[in-house]
């Protein structure tokens, strides 16, 4: 989809906030811990390309979710290491290769597949995933993992990495993640060989449960400037939003009592006022659902009145504006904030979700 450039609708990405967030996490977690820098679905909608190069000197590696992820990081010229954390067709292990990419192997199914195929696994670098009780990918006893070592060093790759992930390293009861704790440190006990890299602890974790952090950490949404637990949990120091969203007025026209706005007819006004049009809709992840939530016009709170259409939404305004006039939607104005946990709270999800969906017609500008 083409950026919309020339629509007042833009992403503000301030690059030097994720550079600071990833400096206070570091200094909060021991020295020495290795950090991948989570990068995956275009850096949860910042822009993985230009986060990577901003902060490539600060990190030790990044971590994405698939092939195409990292070869678009390496096309750039990003020299660090990069895990793809989801498994990849066998067919593409040359590829990865080629691009000096590290992978992930979770199941032994898919290397007797590489194998029938002829893959060639010299100088491959890879690291072991264990299921610990996510329940998605992974290998689940310590069996399976002396088998992946050993049949994977044999073969002439570098088996440079374990870890495992967290289902609820966000919520207020740990039982389960201690669960998950326990069983991968008995998996870790029970290696003939352990790989250099060990890592466990995602934002979350890296957050509230210094007991899970190994050798690495991934951190994701959190050098982003988010709560991973949405409201359920307090940080423990304050991170700085990276992202803000901004659009402005193009059209503004006083309608009378009884008039309706949207699609549907939905919306009905009780009197006279104003209603403003803002170019945004749910071809840019800005969704249907926020009908009733609140963007920033000088400060105020506006409602958002009328079904969100595809390009545009029209918020109720205290008073008239003139075409132009900046509206916020994502972010602070004059002393007012609308956070994505916000927006996660009114639609029923988390802020992860709001932050993916702004899909790519809205432009990244960097600051």
């Amino acid at each position: 989809m083409i950026p919309g450039l020339h629509r007042p609708t833009k992403a503000i990405i301030n690059l030097q906030a994720i550079a600071d967030n990833i400096k206070t996490i570091q200094s909060h977690i021991p020295q020495g811990t290795k950090t991948y820098a989570v990068v995956k679905a275009d850096a949860y909608g910042h822009g993985a390309v230009k986060v990577a190069h901003f902060i490539q000197g600060i990190v030790d590696a990044f971590a994405v979710s698939n092939l195409d992820e990292a070869i678009e990081l390496r096309q750039s010229g990003i020299t660090n290491d990069i895990l793809v954390l989801g498994p990849i067709v066998p067919a593409d292990i040359k590829l990865a290769k080629a691009f000096a990419l590290t992978l992930t192997v979770s199941s032994l199914e898919w290397l007797d597949v590489a194998r029938s195929q002829g893959s060639d696994f010299r100088d491959l670098t890879v690291h072991i995933k264990v299921d610990s009780g996510m329940g998605r990918i992974g290998i689940r006893t310590a069996e399976e993992a002396n088998y992946l070592l050993s049949e994977l060093k044999e073969a002439g790759s570098t088996v440079e990495g374990i870890f495992t992930h967290f289902a609820t390293a966000d919520e207020v009861d740990d039982q389960k993640l201690q669960e998950q704790l326990a069983f991968f440190k008995k998996i870790l006990a029970q290696l003939d060989e352990q790989p250099e890299l060990v890592h466990a602890s995602n934002s979350a974790a890296s957050l509230w449960h210094k007991e899970t952090i190994f050798s690495a950490v991934r951190l994701g949404l959190a050098i982003y400037g988010l709560n991973p637990s949405g409201s359920t949990l307090s940080l423990p120091y304050p991170l700085k939003p990276a992202l803000s969203l901004e659009s402005a007025l193009i059209q503004m026209k006083k309608i009378d009592e009884g008039d309706n706005v949207g699609y549907g007819a939905t919306y009905t006004a009780s009197s006279a006022q104003y209603i403003g049009t803002v170019p945004i809709g749910y071809a840019d992840g800005w969704t249907r659902d926020l009908q009733g939530f609140s963007v920033l016009v000088d400060g105020q709170e506006c409602e958002i009145v009328g079904r969100i259409s595809m390009d545009q939404l029209t918020v109720r305004l205290p008073q008239a504006y003139p075409l132009g006039t900046k509206v916020t939607l994502i972010g602070t104005e004059k002393g007012q904030r609308i956070s994505a946990t916000d927006l996660a709270r009114k639609r029923g999800t988390i802020n992860y979700e709001i932050l993916c969906l702004l899909s790519s017609r809205i432009p990244r500008q960097y600051l």
